[in-house]
């Protein structure tokens, strides 16, 4: 952080300067300036020779910590990471059992200040694109799933659901993954009432930057919710509450019975129950109205 936010002063010390170049004596062009003799005095030693007509405001930030890691430490870091190629949690333990006294903090800040922190070529740093408004049904679909079960045996379950009609599909899966995401977002785009435009998700590895690019090549959007932030996805959020209240939680707890009974659910949610945010209508007669 810049220790003075003037816009003026760059241009300020500049003028100071020339003045003292135009024969201006150092004492004269502080009391015009109104800075001190010793300001005045710095500036002419930072003045640059190459015709610029500023002299920038520099940084205040410290050059050093006075709690810093010593080198001797950085450089284990750095050297146990080139050996072992390991993550910084086993090269904690490395260097612990080693003899150094390091925090597993500060090794993650080492290898990110160093560059040595490797990402997975499947996910990347998601930029959030301004949420577009839903005044129509398939401007902004949002799209989720449902981990139902204990580890050893999960079921999964995708859902998506469209934010201005509440328009909604689900479908049960015994694993998940982007490629699974991509059918199911297909076969939902073929049973819509409406074309989609952006799909929305969270940041699971089943929505990663494959899929993105698949939706792209294919006309659509995808953006992604803010981390830790579910309410991004609340329509869907409470979807996904209703759907395993009504349905998933009254039948058996198989890939069969799940499809049989979520087919004739949706078509019960989307053309006869109410919705109180909706007016009391429901999904197929709000997308009618378009």
């Amino acid at each position: 952080m810049a220790y003075t936010t003037n816009p003026h002063l760059p241009k300020v010390r500049m003028q100071a300067v020339r003045l003292v170049r135009a024969g201006w004596s150092i004492r004269r062009a502080a009391r015009y300036t109104g800075f001190s003799h010793g300001a005045i005095i710095n500036w002419i030693k930072k003045a640059p020779l190459d015709g610029r007509r500023v002299i920038p405001t520099l940084s205040s930030r410290p050059h050093h910590h006075p709690r810093e890691l010593n080198s001797e430490i950085v450089q284990a870091v750095i050297d146990y990471r080139m050996k072992h190629q390991r993550c910084a949690e086993v090269l904690h333990h490395l260097l612990l059992r080693d003899g150094y006294q390091v925090s597993l903090s500060s090794i993650k800040r080492v290898l990110r200040r160093q560059g040595l922190v490797r990402h997975s070529p499947w996910k990347k740093w998601h930029t959030y694109s301004p949420r577009p408004i839903a005044e129509k049904p398939g401007i902004l679909v949002q799209i989720d799933t449902i981990v139902d079960g204990a580890p050893d045996d999960r079921l999964y379950i995708y859902t998506l659901l469209d934010v201005c009609s509440r328009w909604a599909y689900a479908l049960p899966q015994e694993r998940i993954n982007t490629h699974r995401s991509l059918r199911f977002i297909k076969q939902a785009i073929n049973i819509s009432p409406f074309p989609f435009q952006t799909l929305q998700s969270d940041h699971g590895s089943e929505f990663s930057k494959w899929l993105t690019e698949k939706l792209n090549e294919h006309g659509l959007s995808h953006r992604h919710s803010r981390v830790r932030t579910p309410s991004d996805n609340g329509h869907l959020e409470r979807f996904n509450r209703t759907i395993q209240e009504e349905c998933l939680n009254r039948v058996p707890r198989t890939v069969k019975h799940y499809q049989k009974e979520i087919t004739e659910y949706l078509h019960f949610y989307n053309t006869e129950r109410p919705h109180m945010g909706l007016n009391m209508k429901t999904p197929m007669q709000v997308v009618r109205s378009y």
